[in-house]
């Protein structure tokens, strides 16, 4: 009766936009985890079942997608990523993500300096390991200077080192007298130089800052392309965290100009990152003024583009990095409570919420400490988060817990894990971050990548890092207690992610008044080799209903192509992104 009564009712309904069968359905509902059938229409799931559930939603102009029985997941969701700052540089950069090797690397360095005109730059700005290659090294100096004789270079490892060729040195007239910046050193050899963050990276914030930009119309099709590439993968939802070298409002306005003509094809949610020590509480003053949170600037997609809050920069001086291949910073006590108590409180009065970056158990107490004071007096039950928390402790999680905070975890030690090892012991690194029992204390917690510095923009990395516990170089770091199933990890990408931005009851899930975010998969993300899993692909990506990417057996219901990547000697234009086959069909399409 009540299956009968459903069927009526739907078919009382107006006929959907899109309806998927055939689907293996993974949909996140815990009241109907499986699936292999939806429909949607206006922008959201208004049914989910078998055939015969949908079948009521079929009209004359609904589009049916047979997916052959292709995994279908939520859309990913990456809950700390750094994508509107990617957006105005992508197509300036030569991306290693998933490169294979040292020698392959150097030769795009060695092809692409062949094409960059005088007064550009070849740049490798993060996003790789050297545990990757086969030679399982850096490059070093002179190989730079042997591929790019004549053309600078600058490659940018984590934020623990940067590297510069002979050219490079010359283009930034450094010398051996050029004082580094605080945290930092020159170290000048075989005629270039390596830059290290010890452990602070300013020097390598500034040297990328010294590169030249390009263009309004390059970045406005930098972004196009680089949006389209995060498609690539099934991403749907980004939680951007604002980012060093990256000011407000300047730095947004190709970005802001594309969501408000609603070009943006994934929804993004932004924190605002204060840039200069010493003037944050200014800042923030001046943008809780300024800045309508929850407003949002794509007319077209519900919560498209929407400022979130404050973070993950609060405070400078409480800022401990992520450089394990040095001792973490001593932070001054004084100094941080005073700036982050007079920051958080401004921002708890006002509304706004916070996230702070926080890599080490030690800093994450001292932030604590000011929260716990502050959310008391002021009576905050907000939302909060604490970054990355490589190392937080047990007594850390349950004080987490119990002010009502989130954590959102990276897989920052997939690219960094045998650093952390080296210097703080095996042991350490096995519960760096502790996810398990991150998961099981029940705080809300996300997944995410840190893109595109720290870490690659591919979130199917740090799906293989969660289960199989392993770098991208194969070293196991993780016991299996601390690592995750696949229906876990998935959920943490998806739902989990969600809370980040406020929106855990409207997406994350394939159910009926979700929103209508999905992708379907070039494997089967439940039962293929755990090795398999980082080779995974979107080939059909889908937001709001409405078809953002697709290739192979359903190249044709691709979108527009893209215009050409400008400039023409782009290294985008030649090599692409993320450095994998594809499963099919052209770049950029």
């Amino acid at each position: 009766m009540c299956l009968a009564m459903a069927i009526i009712a739907a078919a009382q309904q107006q006929p959907a936009d899109l309806v998927v069968i055939n689907a293996k359905i993974v949909t996140m509902d815990d009241q109907r985890p499986q699936a292999t059938a939806f429909a949607m229409s206006d922008g959201k799931f208004v049914a989910v079942g078998d055939a015969a559930t949908v079948a009521p939603y079929r009209g004359p102009r609904t589009r049916v997608i047979d997916a052959r029985g292709h995994t279908v997941i939520p859309g990913l969701n990456d809950s700390h990523s750094h994508v509107v700052r990617e957006g105005r540089l992508y197509n300036q950069e030569l991306r290693w993500d998933g490169v294979d090797s040292l020698e392959r690397g150097l030769a795009m360095i060695r092809e692409q300096a062949k094409r960059t005109p005088k007064g550009q730059w070849v740049q490798v700005v993060g996003g790789w390991s050297p545990y990757q290659f086969k030679e399982r090294r850096l490059p070093t100096v002179q190989e730079l200077n042997e591929a790019a004789p004549d053309t600078p270079v600058f490659v940018l490892f984590l934020y623990s080192q940067g590297m510069l060729n002979r050219a490079g040195v010359e283009a930034m007239k450094l010398t051996p007298q050029t004082k580094a910046p605080e945290g930092g050193r020159f170290e000048f050899i075989e005629g270039g130089a390596l830059l290290h963050a010890e452990p602070r990276p300013i020097i390598l914030y500034q040297a990328v800052g010294k590169l030249p930009p390009m263009s309004a119309e390059e970045q406005i099709n930098s972004n196009l392309h680089w949006y389209r590439e995060l498609n690539r993968f099934g991403l749907t939802s980004v939680v951007d965290a604002g980012g060093g070298g990256h000011a407000y409002p300047k730095d947004y306005a190709t970005a802001d100009t594309l969501a408000k003509e609603n070009k943006i094809p994934l929804r993004v949610s932004m924190y605002l990152f204060t840039q200069t020590a010493g003037t944050e509480l200014q800042d923030f003053e001046k943008w809780t003024k300024e800045v309508k949170l929850n407003f949002n600037h794509a007319t077209e997609l519900l919560e498209g583009y929407v400022y979130e809050g404050a973070g993950e920069n609060l405070v400078h001086s409480a800022g401990d990095y992520e450089n394990f291949m040095a001792p973490p910073p001593e932070l001054s006590d004084e100094k941080l409570r005073s700036e982050l108590t007079a920051v958080t409180t401004l921002l708890v009065r006002k509304g706004w919420p916070i996230r702070i970056h926080a890599t080490y158990d030690g800093t994450i107490t001292k932030v604590l400490d000011v929260f716990e004071q502050v959310f008391k007096a002021e009576n905050f039950k907000g939302r909060w988060v604490i970054d990355h928390a490589e190392g937080i402790s047990a007594k850390n999680i349950e004080r987490v817990k119990l002010l009502g905070g989130g954590v959102a975890v990276q897989n920052r030690m997939a690219f960094a894990g045998e650093y952390y090892a080296e210097r703080y012991g095996k042991e350490a690194a096995a519960t760096a971050p502790p996810l398990r029992k991150l998961l099981d204390s029940g705080i809300p917690l996300g997944a995410g990548t840190d893109l595109t510095r720290v870490s690659s923009y591919n979130p199917w990395l740090s799906l293989y890092w969660m289960v199989s516990g392993k770098t991208v170089g194969g070293t196991e770091i993780y016991p299996k207690e601390n690592r995750l199933t696949r229906e876990e990890a998935l959920r943490l990408y998806t739902l989990g992610s969600a809370w980040f931005s406020g929106e855990e009851k409207m997406k994350g899930r394939i159910a009926p008044g979700q929103l209508a975010d999905f992708a379907i998969l070039s494997a089967d993300y439940l039962s293929v080799p755990e090795e398999q899993i980082k080779n995974i692909e979107s080939i059909l990506t889908v937001v709001a209903g409405k078809i953002v990417y697709a290739i192979g057996p359903f190249q044709n219901l691709a979108p527009a192509p893209l215009p050409a990547v400008i400039p023409a000697w782009s290294p985008v234009a030649h090599f692409g992104g993320y450095q994998k086959q594809r499963p099919s069909g052209p770049r950029g399409q």
